[in-house]
C-alpha cells in the first residue's frame, strides 16, 4: 500500500513511518503547518508545546528523518483550518467560563481531516493514512463497523483523544504503534538510526499566555466561596479552571481550589479538596464512534481525563444528544467543556463533552 504518515518530528510518527516502510509499504512523510507567521503571540522560548512557532525546527527534523528513511516528505499549509477550528472553539469555550480540550478537536478536524484531504487536493495519491497514535484500531464483521481500542501500552494510550473520530475517518486511517509499548517504539527507531530515538515527548497545547489567543483586555473580578464571599480579586475569570490549586494568591487554613467559574458575574469560586469532589455529571454533543448511539442505561468505564484509569460508571440519556454519567467512586475536578469518553473494556464506545 501507498501509506501517508503524518510526521511531527516526534519518535512516534518517525517510528511509524519506519515500520510501515519496514513491512513493506510505500511510505510519505507529510507534516501539518499550523502556526500563522504573522501572530504576535509569546510561548515560552525553548518550551516544547504542538502549537508554537518551533514547529520550523520539528519540520526540519522530521525531513531529516523522512530523509533518512529514503522516503519523500511534504508540508502542508493547514494554519487556516486551526485558526477557524481549534483555536476558535478554544478561545469560545475558554470566554464561555469552560476548559476546552484543544487536542480532541484537532485529531478530529485537522490530523485526521485537514491534514490528509490538502495532500490530496496537492495531488499526493496515497490509500492511507497513518499517525504514531498510541491506540488500536480494528474492523468488527458483526456491526461492519471500525472501532478503536485502547493501545496496549495504557500509559501512554491516546484512545482519549481520537472518540469524535468518524467511520469515514477510521476507514482510512492505520494506526501502527497500538500494539507496542513506548520502550519498544523506542527502540525500532534506536534500530532505524534515528536521532529522535530519545527525544522527549511533547505536552503541552500552547506554552504561553492563554490570553495570547485569547485577546481579552484585564476584567476586575472577585474570588468568592460557596456562600458568595469574597475572598480576593482577578483579573478575569478565563485565567482559571476548574480544579486549579496554584496561582490564586489568597492565604487560607488549607489550600484553596477553583470550584466553579461564574462567567456572568466574572467569579471564580473557591473551596477546599474535598469540595472538588463529585461522582455526577451531564454531557452532550455526544460522539459514538465504535457502537451505534446507545439509546438506554448502560454500564460502562469512563474518564474525564487522558491521564486517568477508566473508572466505572452509569450512563443514561435524558434528552436528545445529551447523558446523566454517575460514577461509582467520587472524581476530582469535573470540568465542564473537557471531554468524557466511555469504554467497554478496552474498547472504546465513543463520548461527549461535559456541560455540568
Amino acid at each position: 500500500m501507498k501509506i501517508l504518515v503524518g510526521m511531527s518530528g516526534g519518535v512516534d510518527s518517525s517510528a511509524a513511518a519506519y515500520l510501515l516502510k519496514k513491512a513493506g509499504h510505500e511510505v510519505i512523510g507529510a507534516t501539518m503547518s499550523i502556526w500563522d507567521k504573522n501572530t504576535k503571540f509569546n510561548p515560552k522560548h525553548g518550551a516544547d508545546s504542538c502549537f508554537s512557532p518551533h514547529e520550523e525546527k520539528d519540520i526540519e527534523t522530521a525531513r531529516k528523518i523522512c530523509k533518512d528513511l529514503d522516503i519523500p516528505y511534504y508540508v502542508f499549509d493547514c494554519t487556516e483550518e486551526y485558526k477557524n477550528i481549534v483555536l476558535s472553539n478554544f478561545k469560545s469555550e475558554y470566554l464561555s467560563g469552560r476548559t476546552p480540550n484543544p487536542c480532541v478537536w484537532c485529531n478530529a478536524t485537522i490530523k485526521f481531516n485537514a491534514l490528509p484531504d490538502t495532500a490530496k487536493k496537492q495531488g499526493i495519491e496515497f490509500d492511507k493514512f497513518a499517525t504514531g497514535h498510541y491506540a488500536r484500531l480494528k474492523f468488527d464483521e458483526t456491526s461492519q463497523r471500525y472501532q478503536i481500542l485502547r493501545g496496549v501500552d495504557y500509559k501512554k494510550d491516546q484512545s482519549y483523544f481520537l472518540y469524535r473520530l468518524k467511520q469515514e475517518q477510521l476507514a482510512r486511517i492505520l494506526l501502527p504503534l497500538g500494539d507496542y509499548t513506548k520502550e519498544e517504539v523506542r527502540n525500532f527507531a534506536k534500530l532505524a538510526g534515528l536521532e529522535v530515538a530519545d527525544k522527549p515527548d511533547s505536552q503541552d497545547f500552547y506554552s504561553g499566555d492563554i490570553n495570547d489567543i485569547l485577546q481579552s483586555e484585564p476584567k476586575k473580578g472577585y474570588f468568592v466561596n460557596r456562600e458568595g464571599k469574597i475572598l480576593g480579586e482577578h483579573n478575569g475569570f478565563w485565567n482559571y479552571t476548574i480544579g486549579q490549586r496554584r496561582g490564586m494568591g489568597i492565604a487560607a487554613e488549607k489550600p484553596l481550589y477553583v470550584l466553579e467559574i461564574n462567567k456572568d458575574k466574572n467569579e471564580v469560586v473557591l473551596g477546599f479538596d474535598d469540595e472538588t469532589m463529585q461522582n455526577l455529571l451531564y454531557c452532550e454533543n455526544m460522539s459514538w464512534l465504535s457502537i451505534a448511539p446507545v439509546v438506554e442505561p448502560r454500564s460502562v468505564l469512563a474518564r474525564i481525563r487522558s491521564s486517568q484509569v477508566p473508572t466505572k460508571a452509569e450512563i443514561e440519556p435524558v434528552a436528545e444528544n445529551r447523558f446523566a454519567v454517575k460514577f461509582e467512586n467520587m472524581q476530582k475536578a469535573i470540568a465542564p467543556g473537557q471531554s468524557v469518553v466511555f469504554y467497554d473494556g478496552d474498547l472504546l464506545l465513543g463520548g461527549g463533552i461535559i456541560a455540568k
